[in-house]
Protein backbone atom coordinates (compact mmCIF):
# COMPACT_ATOMS: atom_id res chain seq x y z
CA UNK A 1 0.00 0.00 0.00
CA UNK A 2 1.38 3.46 -1.31
CA UNK A 3 1.95 5.99 1.59
CA UNK A 4 0.09 9.46 1.28
CA UNK A 5 1.95 13.00 1.29
CA UNK A 6 -0.07 16.24 1.15
CA UNK A 7 1.07 18.77 -1.27
CA UNK A 8 0.76 22.43 -2.25
CA UNK A 9 1.48 24.20 -5.47
CA UNK A 10 5.00 25.88 -4.67
CA UNK A 11 4.20 29.69 -6.11
CA UNK A 12 8.65 30.80 -6.13
CA UNK A 13 11.53 28.61 -6.74
CA UNK A 14 15.04 29.50 -5.99
CA UNK A 15 17.37 28.68 -3.08
CA UNK A 16 16.03 31.54 -0.97
CA UNK A 17 12.68 30.82 -1.19
CA UNK A 18 13.32 26.67 -0.71
CA UNK A 19 15.24 27.83 2.82
CA UNK A 20 12.37 29.81 3.95
CA UNK A 21 10.00 27.17 3.22
CA UNK A 22 12.14 24.53 5.08
CA UNK A 23 12.28 26.56 8.17
CA UNK A 24 8.32 27.09 7.97
CA UNK A 25 8.49 22.84 8.54
CA UNK A 26 7.63 22.17 4.42
CA UNK A 27 9.91 20.41 2.12
CA UNK A 28 10.28 21.44 -1.62
CA UNK A 29 9.41 18.95 -4.07
CA UNK A 30 8.68 18.65 -8.23
CA UNK A 31 6.94 16.13 -9.70
CA UNK A 32 7.39 15.12 -13.49
CA UNK A 33 7.16 12.22 -15.85
CA UNK A 34 4.68 11.04 -18.50
CA UNK A 35 5.06 14.07 -20.63
CA UNK A 36 3.02 15.84 -18.33
CA UNK A 37 4.03 19.35 -17.03
CA UNK A 38 6.68 19.62 -13.91
CA UNK A 39 4.88 21.00 -11.28
CA UNK A 40 6.97 22.48 -8.37
CA UNK A 41 5.53 21.28 -4.79
CA UNK A 42 5.94 21.33 -1.02
CA UNK A 43 4.92 18.53 1.75
CA UNK A 44 5.57 18.54 5.32
CA UNK A 45 8.52 17.70 6.72
CA UNK A 46 6.66 15.26 9.35
CA UNK A 47 4.81 13.89 6.37
CA UNK A 48 7.96 13.29 4.49
CA UNK A 49 10.25 12.22 7.18
CA UNK A 50 7.89 9.53 8.01
CA UNK A 51 7.71 8.19 4.28
CA UNK A 52 11.33 7.74 4.31
CA UNK A 53 11.73 6.50 7.49
CA UNK A 54 9.02 3.43 6.54
CA UNK A 55 11.48 2.88 3.30
CA UNK A 56 8.41 3.26 1.00
CA UNK A 57 9.33 4.42 -2.43
CA UNK A 58 5.16 4.47 -3.95
CA UNK A 59 3.22 7.91 -2.95
CA UNK A 60 0.00 8.83 -3.41
CA UNK A 61 0.07 12.66 -4.13
CA UNK A 62 -3.51 14.16 -2.51
CA UNK A 63 -4.25 17.83 -2.16
CA UNK A 64 -2.89 20.73 -4.66
CA UNK A 65 -2.31 17.48 -7.09
CA UNK A 66 -3.72 13.36 -6.94
CA UNK A 67 -1.40 11.38 -8.31
CA UNK A 68 0.59 7.58 -7.93
CA UNK A 69 4.13 8.94 -7.73
CA UNK A 70 7.55 7.40 -7.19
CA UNK A 71 10.60 8.67 -5.04
CA UNK A 72 13.28 8.92 -8.01
CA UNK A 73 15.45 11.20 -5.67
CA UNK A 74 16.30 12.61 -2.50
CA UNK A 75 18.54 15.58 -1.94
CA UNK A 76 20.33 15.48 1.85
CA UNK A 77 21.94 18.27 3.58
CA UNK A 78 25.65 17.71 4.04
CA UNK A 79 25.83 15.74 7.54
CA UNK A 80 22.42 13.61 5.79
CA UNK A 81 20.35 14.08 8.32
CA UNK A 82 17.53 16.40 6.71
CA UNK A 83 15.67 16.25 3.56
CA UNK A 84 16.34 19.44 1.29
CA UNK A 85 14.66 18.18 -1.66
CA UNK A 86 12.47 15.26 -3.31
CA UNK A 87 11.93 14.56 -7.03
CA UNK A 88 8.64 12.35 -7.90
CA UNK A 89 7.98 10.92 -11.05
CA UNK A 90 4.34 9.72 -12.19
CA UNK A 91 3.81 6.21 -12.03
CA UNK A 92 1.44 3.81 -11.97
CA UNK A 93 1.76 1.07 -9.40
CA UNK A 94 1.98 -1.89 -11.88
CA UNK A 95 5.04 -0.03 -14.09
CA UNK A 96 7.97 -1.80 -13.93
CA UNK A 97 10.77 0.92 -12.65
CA UNK A 98 14.90 0.21 -12.49
CA UNK A 99 16.10 1.39 -8.85
CA UNK A 100 19.34 0.47 -6.96
CA UNK A 101 18.94 -0.85 -3.90
CA UNK A 102 21.20 -1.69 -0.63
CA UNK A 103 21.91 -5.05 -0.10
CA UNK A 104 21.70 -5.29 3.81
CA UNK A 105 23.05 -8.71 6.20
CA UNK A 106 20.62 -10.04 8.67
CA UNK A 107 21.84 -12.88 11.56
CA UNK A 108 24.79 -14.53 12.59
CA UNK A 109 26.68 -16.85 10.38
CA UNK A 110 27.71 -20.66 11.77
CA UNK A 111 30.70 -20.14 9.58
CA UNK A 112 32.84 -17.87 12.10
CA UNK A 113 32.50 -19.67 15.07
CA UNK A 114 34.14 -22.60 12.85
CA UNK A 115 36.84 -20.52 12.73
CA UNK A 116 35.94 -18.24 9.81
CA UNK A 117 35.53 -14.38 8.60
CA UNK A 118 32.25 -13.24 6.47
CA UNK A 119 33.04 -11.20 3.86
CA UNK A 120 30.17 -9.23 2.20
CA UNK A 121 31.17 -8.01 -1.47
CA UNK A 122 28.52 -6.53 -2.83
CA UNK A 123 26.52 -3.78 -1.09
CA UNK A 124 24.04 -2.62 -3.72
CA UNK A 125 22.36 -4.54 -6.77
CA UNK A 126 20.06 -3.13 -9.71
CA UNK A 127 16.40 -4.71 -9.89
CA UNK A 128 13.58 -3.67 -12.39
CA UNK A 129 10.09 -4.74 -10.72
CA UNK A 130 7.20 -3.06 -10.60
CA UNK A 131 6.74 0.32 -8.44
CA UNK A 132 4.06 -1.32 -5.66
CA UNK A 133 6.88 -3.61 -5.28
CA UNK A 134 9.90 -1.86 -4.46
CA UNK A 135 11.35 -1.70 -0.92
CA UNK A 136 14.44 0.39 0.46
CA UNK A 137 16.64 -2.34 0.85
CA UNK A 138 17.51 -5.89 0.11
CA UNK A 139 17.82 -8.01 3.53
CA UNK A 140 20.37 -11.17 3.34
CA UNK A 141 19.71 -13.97 5.99
CA UNK A 142 23.23 -15.72 6.44
CA UNK A 143 22.10 -17.68 9.19
CA UNK A 144 22.76 -20.76 7.46
CA UNK A 145 26.31 -19.66 5.95
CA UNK A 146 28.68 -21.96 7.13
CA UNK A 147 32.57 -22.16 6.55
CA UNK A 148 32.92 -22.36 2.41
CA UNK A 149 29.31 -21.34 2.31
CA UNK A 150 28.58 -18.42 -0.30
CA UNK A 151 25.51 -16.31 -1.33
CA UNK A 152 24.99 -15.44 -5.04
CA UNK A 153 22.96 -12.55 -6.55
CA UNK A 154 20.87 -15.70 -8.10
CA UNK A 155 20.25 -16.53 -4.43
CA UNK A 156 18.78 -13.05 -3.54
CA UNK A 157 14.84 -12.94 -2.78
CA UNK A 158 13.85 -10.18 -4.46
CA UNK A 159 10.35 -8.59 -4.54
CA UNK A 160 7.67 -10.13 -6.17
CA UNK A 161 7.76 -9.60 -10.00
CA UNK A 162 11.20 -8.80 -9.69
CA UNK A 163 14.45 -9.08 -11.80
CA UNK A 164 18.24 -8.31 -10.87
CA UNK A 165 20.69 -6.83 -13.19
CA UNK A 166 24.34 -8.20 -13.59
CA UNK A 167 25.68 -11.27 -13.66
CA UNK A 168 24.09 -14.15 -11.49
CA UNK A 169 26.49 -15.89 -10.22
CA UNK A 170 28.31 -12.79 -8.33
CA UNK A 171 29.32 -13.64 -4.91
CA UNK A 172 26.93 -11.24 -2.81
CA UNK A 173 28.79 -12.33 0.69
CA UNK A 174 30.57 -15.63 1.85
CA UNK A 175 32.36 -16.61 4.40
CA UNK A 176 35.75 -17.98 4.23
CA UNK A 177 38.89 -18.75 6.55
CA UNK A 178 40.56 -15.56 7.68
CA UNK A 179 43.84 -14.57 5.63
CA UNK A 180 46.89 -14.68 7.55
CA UNK A 181 49.65 -12.14 6.97
CA UNK A 182 52.84 -13.34 5.66
CA UNK A 183 55.48 -13.99 8.50
CA UNK A 184 57.75 -11.25 8.66
CA UNK A 185 61.41 -12.82 7.68
CA UNK A 186 64.06 -13.15 10.11
CA UNK A 187 65.45 -9.94 11.46
CA UNK A 188 68.65 -8.75 9.56
CA UNK A 189 71.92 -9.47 10.90
CA UNK A 190 73.41 -7.03 13.08
CA UNK A 191 75.25 -4.00 11.03
CA UNK A 192 79.41 -4.51 11.01
CA UNK A 193 80.79 -1.06 12.37
CA UNK A 194 81.41 1.17 9.22
CA UNK A 195 85.25 0.84 8.00
CA UNK A 196 87.54 3.71 8.96
CA UNK A 197 89.60 4.15 6.48
CA UNK A 198 92.38 6.31 7.74
CA UNK A 199 92.24 4.15 10.71
CA UNK A 200 92.91 1.17 8.12
CA UNK A 201 95.82 3.07 5.86
CA UNK A 202 97.88 3.55 9.09
CA UNK A 203 97.45 0.14 10.06
CA UNK A 204 99.40 -0.79 6.77
CA UNK A 205 101.83 1.68 7.00
CA UNK A 206 102.71 0.21 11.05
CA UNK A 207 102.95 -3.27 9.46
CA UNK A 208 105.31 -1.99 6.04
CA UNK A 209 107.36 -0.26 8.79
CA UNK A 210 108.04 -3.54 10.76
Amino acid sequence: MAEVLTVKIREHAGKHHSRRLRNSGSIPVVLYGHGKENVCLSTPAEQLDAVIRHGSRLIDLTGAVSESAFIREVQWDTWGTHVLHVDFTRISADEKVEVQLLVELRGEAPGVKEGGVVEHLIHEVQIECPAAAVSEKLEVNINSLKLGDSITVADLKLPEGASVHGDPTAVVVHCVEPVEAPEEEAAEAAPTEPEVIGAKEKEEEGTKEQ
